[in-house]
């Protein structure tokens, strides 16, 4: 994705607690619905209920839950060197006066959003269907091994957002309407656009689309994990002395070379390791669990084959 968006998309899941908006916000999910980030793309595979891998009866969903408005207000690096009252004239309506407003963005990405009464739909009983779901995604229906499941979707009355190309970025905007005076006009359905410089986007959405979530994330159990680092260590740490019996050719090579740098990219290795049939839906539960998806997610979707 357009790296512009990153600000945003980081300050978002900050400010929200968590909320991780969709790419270039174009793309809606729901609950249930399951995918990968592959090339900096949510690729939407299917919804849990939809194939029928969770029985809807088990299932319960709380909807309409109010969110807190004045978290879903925000921006980065943005003045506001002009707001006040300014009058005009035309030929027919003679006189009158409007509300003006100068947005100034200081920088690559920096960005406005502003929205109004925000909401969610989430799966409340997560914790009764989430080992059921291990099983059957990894094992008994699906054999996934990198996966995310969303789990709550956000949806506003409206929303609006601008994002700048450069530290010349500039929107100035205007309504006629008299409620406003200094008050701030941006993201009002009444507000015109005068003038954009330097604006790399700038969209005003009026329906609840859900185009905000929440997920989980399929990860290795932590505590196979840290067998599978210690194991690894303590195997290069034996591999000098097994090239100096094995090959007849004089290596050169030292403790260093065999050290083992492993992080969290590791996880699907011991999978990988596993001997036949170690990985079956009776040892399922062992092996992988739920996390919440994160900031590092967030950051998927801005990495980009060759970029």
């Amino acid at each position: 994705m357009d790296k512009v968006f990153k600000k945003f998309y980081r300050s978002f899941y900050s400010k929200t607690g968590g909320f991780i908006p969709t790419r270039k916000l174009s793309q809606s999910v729901f609950p249930g619905d399951f995918f990968q980030i592959k090339n900096g793309e949510i690729i939407v595979l299917g919804n849990i209920f939809r194939n029928n891998v969770v029985h809807v009866d088990d299932v319960t969903f709380e909807n309409g839950i109010k969110l807190n408005p004045a978290s879903w207000n925000f921006s980065e690096g943005i003045t506001k060197p002009y707001s006040g009252r300014d009058s005009g004239h035309n030929a027919i309506e003679g006189d009158f006066e409007f509300s003006k407003q100068v947005l100034a963005f200081d920088g690559f990405g920096s960005f406005f959003f502003k929205s109004s009464a925000p909401e969610s739909v989430k799966i409340a009983n997560w914790s009764e269907i989430q080992e059921e779901l291990i099983i059957k995604m990894t094992q008994v229906i699906y054999s996934f091994r990198e996966l995310y499941i969303v789990t709550e979707c956000a949806t506003t009355q409206d929303w609006t957002l601008a994002i700048a190309s450069s530290d010349k970025g500039e929107l100035e905007i205007a309504t006629e309407s008299e409620n406003y005076g200094l008050v701030d006009i941006f993201g009002d359905s009444s507000a015109k656009t005068i003038q954009a410089r330097e604006i790399e986007f700038y969209h005003r959405e009026d329906k609840r689309k859900p185009l905000f979530f929440k997920a989980k994330k399929l990860v290795v159990q932590q505590e196979k994990f840290e067998v599978f680092i210690s194991d690894l260590i303590a195997e290069r740490q034996r591999v000098p002395a097994w090239v100096n019996n094995f090959y007849e050719y004089d290596f050169h090579h030292d403790t260093l070379s065999f050290s083992a740098s492993v992080n969290s990219n590791a996880q699907a290795c011991i999978l990988d390791m596993l001997q036949a049939n170690q990985l079956n839906p009776n040892t399922a539960l062992q092996y992988f669990s739920w996390t919440n998806a994160n900031l590092d997610d967030v950051y998927e979707l801005f990495n980009t084959y060759g970029n």
